[in-house]
């Protein structure tokens, strides 16, 4: 009796464990789609310009998908530029070639050309997004990138009735590669934009051109939305509120967070955040509104705001009611959104924090000047040209190959591993009375990165510098998210500082603001080989040089190898 029950009971779990096995994969989905970048003839405040677009619409298509999905999207260059896509927060496992940083992990996309990126989405849910990576042509092309739970998994916070995507932007009267092209001319800051936008729109508070096309969200009294924020602002840091309502922040970066209420959120450049908001207000009209944060000083900015529309339905209300937003220089409002958030430890993607570390860096950050070089003319500070830098190296570029090829094919010349660990010259790095001393701003231009054994835990506390003057950097890592341990003002402290470190829910992030004239703690296990860019987010400190690169080895199995590049590839 006992052999015919076994007998009977292992082909039943035969056919349990392949109908498990279906389940686990008919619940994970090919998303396939394409991209048209071109040409774009269309108004903002009241001026026409031809802008590049995706598809046809300011901004691109939203794309939406579960997690374990694939996604596959065809781009085809229409536009007169060289074009890269970088699907910022996405790991990229066993998909490196796709992450998409120009002369990084690819040679871009030549006008008249097309690439197909083709990756895929496990271990992340919530908000990302896609923007070019290609001198500022994210101004115009970028989108979201919505990541649901997959089939039978649930948010860890009340279903919410919609979901609505706000991307705030920036807008230049004017072709923005032309505008980024005569600042490096000569080496000098480019022009400010002329508005910031919400889905879009510049809004109906731009004295010059009120819009009639300002964006509206319709709202049912009682009900809640989750609100995917995503700051696609070229170099604005941005405040965000909705008049007289709070908000919960529940994720960040495609990441849960504990929730915590809030009446404001704050976001650098390439940072989203998921909020909930209940309209649980009286029925009316209340602007939803957007403007600078500036952590800089003596320096010019946009410092106008931009505007939404929040409409609870059936109102008879005619004027929205306009948030009252923090002071453009308002850091502690700042540092406390930032600070606040702590990892929701609950997640099934949570991973705990690694206890050890392998590589402990201390890197400085902040502007400086580069040489003006010879016969030219350069209106930067001393007559050299305005530059950026990581512990004293300004990053350069390749232009024959992009660094992750010549790193799979062991190509020589194009990059070296020897980026340190440590600043060159120590000294009060926020004191504001080295800001401009001639001989601690001068950096040198190199092509330098840090090499990494695979599956190795890296710590850096990144420090900010005075140098030109004290200001927020949006860092942004490629290819693995981090650990913010804990980030405070003033030189970070090596004795003191590291007893305030969250070593238990610590934040999870793939871009961090880091304080000005201050400090933040990182950390992260380099599981995934490759080439990532790690760089300040304010698009104007990118070409100056803020950034560097970390060369993560293979790891000795196939599954821990860089692939080889798909047929389509580009090449340079």
């Amino acid at each position: 009796m006992r052999s015919t029950m076994v007998s009977l009971l292992f082909p039943v779990g035969i056919l349990l464990v392949f109908l498990s096995l279906c389940l686990s994969t008919t619940t994970a989905k090919i998303v396939e789609t394409s991209f048209h970048a071109k040409n774009l003839t269309t108004s903002r405040l009241c001026q026409n310009h031809v802008i590049v677009a995706v598809n046809g619409s300011l901004p691109g298509p939203t794309l939406r998908v579960q997690e374990g999905d694939t996604l596959i999207v065809h781009v085809f260059n229409e536009s007169p530029y060289n074009l890269t896509i970088h699907w910022h927060g996405v790991f990229q496992m066993r998909s490196q070639w796709a992450d998409g940083p120009e002369f990084i992990t690819q040679c871009p996309i030549r006008p008249g050309n097309s690439y197909t990126y083709r990756f895929n989405l496990t271990g992340q849910v919530g908000t990302l997004w896609w923007h070019a990576h290609t001198q500022w042509l994210r101004a115009t092309v970028y989108g979201a990138l919505v990541i649901r739970p997959r089939d039978g998994q649930k948010y860890p916070f009340v279903k919410p009735y919609r979901e609505e995507t706000i991307l705030l932007g920036e807008w230049w009267n004017g072709n923005v590669i032309d505008v980024e092209n005569a600042a490096l001319a000569t080496g000098v800051a480019p022009n400010n934009s002329d508005a910031y936008t919400i889905n879009g729109w510049p809004g109906d508070l731009y004295p010059s051109c009120p819009s009639n096309k300002t964006y509206r969200l319709q709202v049912v009294p009682g009900k809640t939305y989750l609100l995917r924020l995503i700051n696609a602002a070229l170099n604005g840091q941005l405040f965000f509120k909705i008049a007289n309502h709070n908000l919960t922040v529940v994720g960040a970066d495609a990441a849960y967070t504990n929730p915590f209420q809030t009446d404001v959120v704050v976001m650098g450049p390439g940072q989203t955040t998921d909020v909930l908001l209940t309209a649980n207000q009286s029925p009316g009209l209340y602007y939803m509104a957007a403007r600078p944060y500036l952590s800089a000083v003596g320096i010019t900015i946009n410092n106008s705001t931009t505007t939404a529309i929040l409409a609870y339905k059936k109102t008879t209300q005619t004027t929205p009611v306009l948030p009252i937003l923090p002071a453009l220089n308002d850091t502690p409002t700042a540092f406390r959104f930032e600070s606040n958030m702590t990892a929701l430890v609950t997640s099934p993607f949570w991973s705990p924090v690694p206890q050890t570390v392998d590589e402990n860096m201390y890197v400085t950050m902040g502007l400086g000047i580069s040489e003006c070089g010879n016969n030219q003319t350069c209106g930067g500070i001393f007559g050299q040209r305005m530059a950026a830098s990581m512990n004293n190296h300004s990053f350069v570029s390749p232009s024959t190959i992009s660094m992750l090829e010549a790193f799979f094919r062991n190509v020589s010349g194009i990059y070296t591993t020897d980026f340190p660990d440590q600043p060159p010259i120590v000294f009060d790095y926020t004191n504001t009375s080295n800001s401009f001393n001639q001989t601690l701003m001068t950096t040198p231009k190199s092509t330098s990165v840090k090499k990494l054994k695979f599956n190795s835990t890296v710590q850096i506390v990144f420090q900010n510098t005075a140098l030109v003057g004290i200001e927020n950097h949006p860092m942004h890592l490629h290819g693995m998210n981090f650990y913010i341990l804990a980030q405070g003002f003033g030189n970070y402290d090596p004795i003191n500082d590291p007893r305030k470190f969250n070593l238990v829910n610590p934040q999870e992030r793939n871009t961090i603001g880091v304080p000005t004239g201050g400090w933040a703690a990182i950390r992260f296990r380099a599981n995934n080989p490759g080439m990532w860019f790690i760089h300040c987010h304010l698009d104007v400190h990118l070409p100056w040089g803020l950034a560097t690169a970390f060369l993560v080895e293979n790891g000795g199995t196939p599954e821990s190898t860089l692939p080889p590049p798909p047929p389509d590839f580009p090449r340079c």
